[in-house]
């Protein structure tokens, strides 16, 4: 194994290494100058990259960056104050601190110094520490608030399942690096406690060394030891200031992704008003108080505000001339340029289009939750059903009622509702005595008669046994009905390789050997298509995988295959339609009917049909009409029981003309369901 080692690494290793050694070892005083120069250089390369920088998280490694610039500046601090010490000459950079910066002074240069300290201990680092703590709560408080809004755009098709993961990620960044963020300000609080303590000592152990060993008198070893100890905390000081500062820069943006510069300056001096209002403002000052003695400074200012809010009003209106013609020749443009045909051919699987007046309930800004119930349809039809609903789109239509909306399959409408906004739906199970008044209609999912009532009148309606449901769950109900309607057609080939990619990495021989040896991906997709016609779940895809392997050696009828997969699920089947500890009503077929069935079914290479006589067909649907009222009636759900080798058969003969029948062979039944025949089909 061979490993690369980079040029930065060298560079990180090095930078901090020389942190550590300058602690341990001795340097000379120019090497030091070298240092406090490099260290003053990072110091201004960071606030500059903190000013102008787009995008906080451009800076993510910012709080690591903080802690290693800390340490190499106290390893500094502890190297300059071992030469004052020691040579009393630390270097010409210290030395030109403590006399230019101070003025040779030693009051001055300690007031200067106490200043700084007081500038950054109580004005930056306070407030940044307070902005670093407030962000990192608001960042996590706002994470699941975020999270809903990625899954509502990814469900209404706005973003793609790689934008979300990339969004996801920039939230989870975000978090960890404004909580990081947090901590880091601790360090700089820190450093400049420690270049407070180094100071002192600085001068305390210089008079001591100079009056001790030196010989010197005590005034003389102070002005010393007291101007090169001021300017080493100048020297440190200054590029801590800076750090700190470009750590308050860096919390406190408030835009992300904005130049900062330019932002700045068209938020402070991009109002025409406020420049006239100011240089007006001045110019009496200047004139009127007693600040006339400087007249043309204030006379000055003031004109030079006029000026510029004269050609900022002048910009404005070019921006706004060139915004509109900008805006005019890009709708001629796309009026002019050809039709891109290939966007119009993406159709959607799902399409929910409403009007203006239900717009309310899909914006969260207005405290819908349409999207949110989106999301839990298809989290709910994946754990019933065991496949993945596509993505649904959600859109207004101009075109439609304010209060209608319908639902579209593949483009194609395939039912449609009407609600009223701020009322509510009521419907009588069955039991309610006394009637309440309302606008009657019908309920959109199961055409049940219902009636709308107000806000006034639900606690009343559901005192008496009403059963009330608010506008979004009517729409969110009527969808999910028409998605397990439809879900087998919006089984496509792509979602079937899902499903044996996903089953593969736990089962991978079982996969290897049914697909593609056994069975192709469209004959697996035809058995799960014909499953979930019938409402059975695939979410144990492993029962239907291992069935499929041990019976496609001798028969690749998708329809037969299907059989098999279903014997196989009894019991899913059995809990799904036969309640435990409960007698079920059903109805059964004459042994007559099973056999014309069994005697008109014809084998062809594209599989097996009936050739059963119009009027004998006819007689059987108008005997399974009478049954199925008979058990409606009583409020039971229709169920026939039939033999294995003639249940698809009947179900293809009865589903055109009942499509919630549901027909279930004897080796479908668990052994401890109890049944009760109440009817037989004769035809």
């Amino acid at each position: 194994m061979q490993f690369g080692v980079k040029k930065t690494d060298i560079a990180i290793g090095a930078y901090l290494l020389a942190a550590v050694l300058f602690f341990i070892i001795p340097i000379p005083s120019f090497l030091l100058d070298l240092m406090l120069a490099l260290n003053i250089s990072i110091a201004l390369i960071i606030l500059f990259n903190s000013l102008f920088v787009q995008e906080v998280l451009d800076l993510s490694f910012f709080p690591t960056l903080l802690l290693f610039t800390t340490i190499f500046r106290i390893s500094l601090n502890v190297s300059s104050t071992r030469l004052i010490l020691t040579t009393g000459n630390p270097g010409n950079v210290v030395q030109t601190f403590g006399n230019f910066v101070g003025g040779g002074n030693l009051i001055i240069g300690g007031i200067v110094f106490i200043i700084l300290i007081i500038i950054q201990f109580i004005v930056i680092n306070k407030g940044s520490e307070r902005v670093a703590e407030v962000t990192a709560r608001f960042t996590l408080d706002a994470m699941p608030g975020k999270q809903m809004a990625i899954d509502a755009d990814l469900n209404t098709g706005a973003i793609t399942d790689k934008e979300a993961k990339v969004r996801r990620e920039k939230i989870q960044q975000e978090s960890n690096f404004f909580g990081a963020m947090d901590g880091a300000t601790k360090y700089v609080k820190g450093d400049a406690t420690a270049g407070l303590i180094i100071t002192f000592v600085n001068l305390v152990g210089g008079i001591i060394t100079g009056v001790i060993y030196q010989g010197v008198e005590i005034t003389d070893a102070l002005n010393q030891y007291g101007i090169l100890t001021i300017g080493d905390g100048l020297v440190s000081q200054i590029p801590s200031l800076l750090i700190s500062l470009s750590t308050g820069i860096l919390v406190t943006k408030g835009s992300k992704e904005a130049d900062f510069s330019t932002a700045l300056v068209k938020q402070l001096f991009g109002v025409p008003k406020v420049l006239y209002i100011v240089a007006a403002t001045i110019i009496g000052l200047g004139i009127v108080t007693p600040l006339r003695a400087q007249w043309y400074i204030f006379l000055g200012l003031g004109v030079l505000f006029f000026i510029s809010g004269r050609q900022i009003e002048k910009s404005l209106g070019i921006e706004s001339i060139e915004e509109e013609t900008e805006a005019a020749e890009t709708e001629a443009e796309e009026i002019r340029k050809p039709e891109n045909v290939v966007s119009l051919l993406q159709v959607d699987p799902i399409e929910l289009e409403f009007g203006y007046g239900i717009i309310p309930l899909a914006d969260v800004n207005q405290g819908g939750d349409l999207l949110d119930r989106v999301v839990m349809i298809r989290r709910q039809v994946a754990l019933e059903l065991g496949t993945v609903v596509p993505i649904i789109r959600l859109r207004d239509n101009i075109q439609l009622n304010p209060n209608q909306y319908i639902i579209k399959i593949k483009g194609i409408q395939v039912t449609e509702g009407e609600i009223l906004f701020d009322h509510y739906m009521a419907m009588n199970p069955g039991y309610v005595e006394e009637e309440i008044t309302g606008i009657p209609t019908f309920e959109p999912s199961f055409h049940l008669p219902a009636i709308w009532i107000t806000e006034s009148q639900r606690e009343r309606a559901e005192s008496l046994g009403y059963t009330v449901v608010d506008p979004p769950s009517i729409i969110a109900t009527h969808l999910t009905e028409v998605i397990r309607e439809h879900i087998a057609e919006l089984l496509t080939r792509q979602d079937v390789q899902n499903l044996v990619d996903n089953l593969k990495e736990t089962n991978p021989v079982l996969v290897e050997e049914l697909v593609p040896k056994l069975l192709g991906l469209g004959e697996v997709q035809k058995v799960l298509q014909n499953l979930l016609r019938e409402g059975i779940s695939i979410r144990d895809l492993l029962s239907v995988f291992e069935t499929l392997a041990d019976y496609a050696a001798t028969t690749r009828d998708t329809d037969v295959l299907t059989e098999y997969v279903r014997q196989s699920l009894k019991r899913a089947i059995s809990g799904k339609y036969f309640p435990a500890n409960e007698t079920t009503s059903v109805i059964t077929l004459d042994p007559k009917v099973e056999q014309d069935i069994m005697s008109s079914v014809k084998q062809t290479e594209q599989g097996a049909y009936l050739t059963l006589d119009p009027e004998r067909t006819k007689g059987i649907i108008d005997s399974v009409q009478t049954e199925v009222t008979k058990l409606e009636n009583i409020g039971k759900m229709p169920i026939v029981i039939t033999s294995p080798i003639v249940r698809m058969y009947f179900k293809k003969l009865t589903e055109e003309y009942f499509k919630d029948l549901i027909v279930v062979s004897y080796n479908e039944i668990d052994s401890n369901v109890e049944l009760q025949s109440v009817g037989m089909v004769t035809g």
